[in-house]
């Protein structure tokens, strides 16, 4: 559905920045309770925060929860110098709270806001008055607050501190691993399936499905109706947001079955048979579909949970991506340049090109990929890792490096042609097929390195096309090959297009 998404990673916090707010820390205990650690958002052009833990200075927290303090009326300084404020976001701005704060001698200033999202409720001032403020200023939530009063009573210290954010996180080689595994994979998925085709062991336990056949005319319809849906997502997200998502779950269920059975086959797993009213069914694939399901629903109720449920999906977006990979073929070079050449001016265009067009000056695909809302549905497009070095913002919300589904699966499709052209040549090393995964990983390692000396997300395609393309070109030129890798000839030769259709049950072919 989203076609070729980039990689993205953290945008909000590229838009934070502009206005330094940045996540943080804050650290209460005490003797009796231990300690705890929640989220606070706060604002470097006011006084900056430790970047540590043990660097940073300790506060007895003073509950002033019922008051705004927008001015010192009621308060005697005596009780609160030296020691951290809370008080109740209102009535008047951030800047006058803390000058007020500070006159008390106060050393430092939380405010407690009903917001949910905190990481959003920027804690800005004109620039005039940073200068004014001199003490330790930052939003929290007021549930929070609540919370910490249960735990640890009305005595509570406190310490404020900002972990820097690292540039370069685990997470990204999570992300390149699950890319290069799932794209060989699905290449290697489809190069056996023509394998067993051509020695007569086809699977024929599966239904056939459709059949598509396109032509280069089709495959330009087939992006053209791409770009139109992404243009009605972007209008109309809030519904179509639904219908994809109730889609993903069907599909991915789907997917993950057939690769559950397919490993089953591969070990050699046996079943029992029986039939209920002239139906044939077995006992392992009951059991396959009753899993499968369960995942998919599992993720359907718990999708906004973002503490865990990447897991599932993640999981099923690879055997999504798989299931794809084995199930459309591409039938020769050509198709595979005219797709992915489009594809890849489809994902430059509503990347880069968009945001001269819209309101916001976000780009249509971004915005579709993230979602108009932060704390709304996003669709289930893409393979997400939490970001494991990210302590402060994990707090406020979970932060991720994701990548689209269309990023593994556009390319994949040409690894998997390349799998199958090895298999029409007779090629025990599986030269194309190895060469095209290596040129893809490569490419992925240029994604991600521009994106990091960037500070931006990046289209993926834009790599990730030209390095697949040009080496599998390169590789058929070299082995004198290229003719026949152009036009597929190996399969025109010996395949009438009803012996194929035939001899592929599970199979959807691109043809020219």
């Amino acid at each position: 559905m989203e076609g070729a998404v980039r990689i993205v990673l953290l945008s909000a916090f590229f838009l934070a920045s502009q206005v330094h707010c940045q996540e943080a820390i804050l650290h209460i205990s005490n003797q009796i309770a231990g300690s705890r650690e929640y989220c606070i958002v706060h604002n470097h052009s006011w006084t900056p925060l430790s970047q540590s833990l043990d660097a940073a200075p300790q506060f007895l927290l003073v509950n002033m929860i019922s008051t705004m303090l927008c001015d010192s009326t009621g308060v005697s300084p005596s009780t609160v110098n030296g020691s951290a404020l809370v008080v109740m976001r209102g009535d008047c701005n951030f800047s006058q709270k803390a000058v007020v704060a500070q006159s008390l001698g106060a050393a430092a200033l939380l405010i407690a806001s009903n917001d949910t999202m905190v990481r959003h409720l920027l804690p800005w001032s004109n620039n005039s008055d940073y200068g004014k403020v001199h003490i330790p200023l930052a939003l929290m939530r007021y549930r929070d607050f609540r919370e910490a009063q249960t735990v640890f009573g009305d005595t509570m210290q406190v310490k404020l501190y900002a972990p820097p954010l690292s540039k370069v996180d685990p997470s990204v080689a999570v992300i390149l691993l699950i890319s290069i595994v799932t794209v060989s994979l699905g290449g290697y998925w489809s190069g056996a399936c023509e394998s067993n085709s051509e020695a007569g062991g086809g699977d024929g336990k599966a239904d056939s499905g459709e059949l598509f056949l396109y032509s280069p005319l089709k495959v330009i319809f087939f992006v053209a109706m791409m770009c139109g849906m992404l243009v009605l997502m972007y209008f109309f997200y809030n519904v179509l947001v639904y219908v994809i998502i109730a889609i993903f779950c069907l599909a991915s269920a789907s997917a993950l079955y057939s690769c559950f059975d397919a490993v089953m086959e591969k070990i050699g797993c046996g079943s029992i048979n029986f039939s209920v009213r002239n139906w044939n069914c077995s006992v392992r694939s009951l059991l396959l579909a009753a899993v499968c399901i369960s995942i998919a629903v599992v993720w359907g109720v718990y999708r906004n949970e973002d503490r865990w449920i990447w897991i599932l999906q993640d999981l099923l977006g690879i055997a999504f991506c798989l299931n794809f990979m084995k199930t459309i073929s591409l039938s020769n070079f050509k198709i595979c340049v005219i797709l992915l050449s489009l594809l890849l001016v489809y994902d430059v265009f509503f990347v880069f090109i968009t945001p001269f067009f819209t309101k916001n000056g976000v780009s249509i695909m971004v915005q579709v990929a993230l979602g108009p809302d932060a704390a709304g549905e996003r669709l289930p497009v893409v393979m997400r890792v939490p970001r494991f070095s990210a302590w402060a913002q994990n707090l406020c919300g979970m932060q991720f490096s994701i990548l689209g589904y269309g990023d593994i699966i556009v390319p994949g499709l040409l690894v998997a042609y390349c799998s199958r052209f090895d298999v029409w040549v007779n090629s025990r090393r599986k030269v194309y097929f190895v060469s095209c995964c290596f040129a893809y990983f490569l490419g992925m390692i240029l994604t991600f390195a521009v994106m990091l000396l960037s500070g931006m997300g990046q289209p993926a395609l834009l790599y990730l096309v030209p390095f697949t393309l040009i080496t599998s070109a390169v590789v058929a030129g070299c082995r004198g090959e290229m003719k026949q890798f152009w036009a597929g000839t190996m399969y025109e030769d010996h395949h009438s297009s009803d012996d194929w259709v035939a001899s592929h049950p599970l199979c959807i072919k691109f043809d020219s």
